[in-house]
């Protein structure tokens, strides 16, 4: 993915990592349309930073999907990256299996079928551009799972697999697929965590990313360094042990 020249549409970049990264992508040369549900947020979006354009956007809803898709290609034309930002991250107890479930098709809507739904309505107009990108997001609990949150470690899981295969079958097109990979990062997404001093801090974390997109453009996945301790722990054999640190059973390291 370049780092500039884009027109770049982010759905789900009302807060957090979204609207971090979009304002980062705005300053250094992109044309980005920021999306999101509640129209409070995007006309403040708007006003608080000129020549960000915003658009409605309901990710769980196939027709408001739909509808925003040909909105945002009529007024942007050359629109030629998609960020597919949108996801929640929910608590389940499955010894209660029928709250654990309400929580789970939640997850399942937002995070897997809202991207798979969003690739669909923009890749035909995306095949049409030179250097074009989707960059998906997932997650280091892709690769590591958190015990407190099974279906979002799962439907991360998903949109990494999706991405793989995505990036085979446009193999030899102009379309590029990019897999964002963040690790805990200090956000809302859930409460307390924008506080949480185990995460790593937004601003920290889009400069990272930053330096990475533009260090390597032709890049798959982009890994900031804390992330690779999830990423890479079947590649390193030590699996159970990340395992057991994320999850707080280590009493040494979680300690340091």
């Amino acid at each position: 993915m370049r780092i500039n020249g884009n027109t770049i549409f982010i759905p789900g970049a009302t807060s957090g990592i979204g609207l971090a990264l979009a304002l980062r992508l705005q300053e250094v040369g992109n044309t980005v349309i920021v999306g999101g549900r509640r129209t409070e947020l995007l006309e403040r979006i708007a006003a608080e930073h000129p020549g960000i354009d915003t658009v409605r956007i309901d990710t769980t809803d196939k027709g408001s999907i739909a509808e925003a898709a040909g909105e945002v290609i009529a007024s942007h034309p050359d629109l030629n990256v998609l960020v597919l930002m949108a996801g929640i991250m929910r608590v389940e107890d499955w010894g209660s299996p029928h709250e654990a479930l309400a929580e789970a098709e939640a997850t399942v809507t937002t995070n897997v079928l809202g991207p798979i739904r969003l690739i669909a309505a923009f890749l035909e107009h995306l095949k049409a551009q030179p250097d074009a990108t989707i960059l998906t997001v997932s997650s280091g609990l892709a690769f590591a799972p958190l015990r407190v949150t099974p279906t979002y470690n799962a439907s991360k899981a998903a949109i990494h697999m999706f991405s793989e295969t995505l990036r085979l079958q446009l193999a030899g097109s102009d379309v590029q697929v990019v897999e964002l990979v963040p690790p805990s990062v200090q956000t809302d997404l859930m409460p307390g965590h924008a506080d949480d001093p185990f995460a790593m801090p937004l601003d920290e974390y889009i400069d990272e990313v930053m330096g990475l997109l533009e260090a390597q453009p032709d890049a798959t996945e982009i890994l900031v360094e804390r992330v690779k301790f999830l990423r890479f722990g079947e590649v390193r054999g030590d699996q159970a042990q990340v395992i057991a640190t994320l999850n707080g059973t280590d009493a040494v390291v979680a300690a340091a």
